[in-house]
C-alpha cells in the first residue's frame, strides 16, 4: 500500500510486474495453441474424426497448415474446414 510514496516499494514493483511481464509473454502463447487446439478438435468431432487422428491424416496428406490458421477456419469457415478434413481423410 506504500508503493504511492516510498522509492524502494515502487522500485520492487516495477520489477515484479517486468518479471511478470516477461513471464506471461510466454505463458500467453501456450494458452492461445490451447485454445487452438481446443477449437479443432471441437470441429474435427463434428466431422466424425479426433484431433490427433486429423492431425495424423494431414501429415499423410501433406497439408501443410498450422494450428492458428486450422482453428480459425474451424471458427469462422466450417464449410472449408470440413473439406479440409475430407480431403485429408481420403488421403490417410
Amino acid at each position: 500500500m506504500s508503493r504511492h510514496l516510498l522509492w524502494h516499494r515502487a522500485h520492487e514493483a516495477m520489477l515484479k510486474s517486468l518479471f511478470y511481464a516477461s513471464r506471461d509473454r510466454r505463458q500467453r502463447k501456450r494458452d492461445m495453441r490451447g485454445l487452438w487446439i481446443a477449437r479443432i478438435n471441437a470441429a474435427a468431432r463434428m466431422n466424425g474424426i479426433t484431433y490427433s487422428r486429423l492431425m495424423h491424416a494431414f501429415k499423410v496428406a501433406d497439408i501443410r497448415l498450422d494450428r492458428k490458421v486450422l482453428a480459425d477456419l474451424a471458427v469462422r469457415d466450417p464449410q472449408a474446414f470440413a473439406r479440409v478434413v475430407e480431403v485429408a481423410k481420403s488421403a490417410s
